[in-house]
């Protein structure tokens, strides 16, 4: 139910009904109902008056506080990396040069997987967690605010900035990475908002 949320297969406002939700995933209703409690305490799912349960939606103002929280994040995250990570893990980096490119979806995933593992590099338990937990927030708007691109050139621009950051820090270059992050964060935050508001997201 997660993946189907963050991949908006289950879009967000979309109301879910515990019999329907246990025919899609092959069974009972009970972890179905465990399920969705999860879920709610993540943000991912709220009870709707008079309807039960929908998908959370999106709304300009969370995309703000969540992409403003992330560049806070994010920044702390960099910093213990250059100065903690291990010159081996801070080399495996190098997997994230080039990402799967067939489809927003799976792009999105990949540039998930990327930020987490610079939260993780951190050495911080809870700014990874918090990171991680936010870029699966990230996801969601990207799938949701962002046409399905094709061609090579639409992803070119956040694959340079990826290597950028990874660049930096290999080279241990705090402030470098930080800066390359958040000019990385700037461009799609206006993408974001920019698709947001063209299919009419509430504020």
């Amino acid at each position: 139910m997660r993946r189907d949320i963050l991949s908006c297969r289950l879009a967000p406002g979309m109301e879910l009904r515990e019999q329907d939700l246990a025919q899609r995933f092959g069974t009972s209703k009970s972890p179905v109902r465990d399920a969705m409690q999860k879920l709610e305490r993540e943000g991912l799912v709220e009870i709707a008056p008079r309807q039960g349960h929908r998908v959370a939606p999106v709304s300009m103002a969370d995309a703000g506080d969540l992409i403003d929280l992330r560049q806070v994040l994010e920044a702390a995250a960099i910093r213990l990396a250059a100065e903690r990570a291990p010159e081996a893990e801070l080399a495996g980096l190098d997997r994230f040069r080039s990402g799967d490119t067939s489809s927003l979806r799976a792009f999105a995933e990949y540039n998930r997987a990327f930020h987490s593992e610079l939260a993780r590099l951190s050495g911080n338990g809870r700014i990874a967690a918090e990171l991680a937990r936010l870029m699966e927030g990230y996801e969601r708007m990207c799938v949701l605010s962002l046409s399905n691109p094709t061609g090579p050139d639409w992803w070119a621009r956040p694959l340079a900035d990826h290597n950028a950051i990874i660049d930096a820090l290999q080279a241990r270059d705090a402030g470098r990475a930080q800066l390359w992050s958040r000019r990385h964060t700037a461009r799609s935050e206006a993408a974001i908002l920019r698709g947001l508001r063209s299919r009419a997201v509430t504020e």
